[in-house]
């Protein structure tokens, strides 16, 4: 064999920070180490695989046609390393959740994995849906499940299981008690909600069309819980997914609104990477959230 699986290393962590220096320190090796192991994988088969712009490393299509074709490799060899050492314990799994499915559902979720699978190492990342998708796409995550509608070329979405918005005030909001609210009093409403490039967002979005270029939307936040906070000390009105109101509902904090004529359905989605391995924790992940 030509090649060694750290050569492989160093290239695909090259292509994930751009920089050699940065790679090196990612694998515990010092620069020239990586600047060798790279250049000699490069020599050997006579290639080059990034193009060289000052200090910073830019994969080429050669490079980017061989990515996911190494980070296969490296996880079948990582996998094969994994089963000769524990039997058939998935290893290391790196995820990627969106806030309201990563702070209500998710650690329920590798809770249940870790009862199956003690061994298992798991990392989990909350960030939105934009974030979460190109760090899926940059391979730095193994899966992501999103709240948002995606297309991606690179990535495979797939239907996971139903959710939707609800919008909510505080109990002593003059329209609490409202049967149903009209346009005329959400436009008559400051809204605080999910920042742009969330799922949230997107599905509040596309639930006020027609109203949108209207609405007061006085405060966007990043957090489910600063806009629950916000919306009890008064600051307006919120819509988020059920599942992060289920508890403030229980206890009469926060009261939610009806407005039946307008749609904040949605559907949560798992996303892959279209050309990534999928080793046996993975699907075992998979499976797992099929069945939940």
């Amino acid at each position: 064999m030509r090649y060694t699986l750290r050569q492989l290393e160093v290239f695909l962590a090259t292509a994930h920070y751009q920089n050699v220096t940065r790679a090196a320190n990612s694998l515990a090796m010092s620069q020239s180490a990586a600047s060798g192991a790279l250049r000699e994988l490069e020599q050997q088969f006579g290639v080059q695989l990034f193009d060289r712009v000052g200090k910073r490393l830019r994969t080429n299509e050669l490079g980017q046609s061989l990515r996911p074709r190494a980070e296969a490799l490296l996880e079948q060899a990582q996998e094969f390393e994994q089963t000769i050492a524990d039997g058939s314990a998935p290893g290391h799994l790196k995820l990627g959740a969106t806030l309201s499915i990563g702070n209500y559902l998710a650690v329920g979720m590798i809770a249940a994995f870790k009862q199956q699978f003690p061994e298992a190492e798991i990392e989990l990342n909350v960030a939105n849906t934009e974030t979460i998708a190109r760090q899926v796409a940059n391979y730095e995550l193994d899966t992501g499940l999103i709240e948002g509608e995606l297309r991606h070329p690179d990535l495979e979405v797939l239907p996971w299981r139903a959710d939707k918005l609800v919008a909510f005030a505080a109990p002593g909001h003059p329209l609490a008690s409202s049967s149903a609210l009209s346009d005329e009093q959400l436009l008559s409403l400051p809204w605080v909600v999910r920042e742009q490039g969330s799922g949230t967002r997107q599905t509040f979005d596309r639930a006020m069309h027609g109203l949108l270029s209207d609405l007061d939307i006085s405060l966007e936040l990043q957090h489910t819980e600063a806009i629950k906070r916000a919306v009890e000390a008064g600051l307006g009105v919120g819509c988020l997914s059920i599942i992060c109101m289920q508890e403030a509902f229980a206890r009469g904090s926060l009261v939610p609104l009806n407005i039946p004529h307008r749609d904040f359905s949605r559907r949560f989605s798992i996303i892959l990477h279209r050309q990534k391995y999928r080793g046996s924790g993975l699907q075992q992940w998979l499976a797992l959230c099929q069945d939940w």
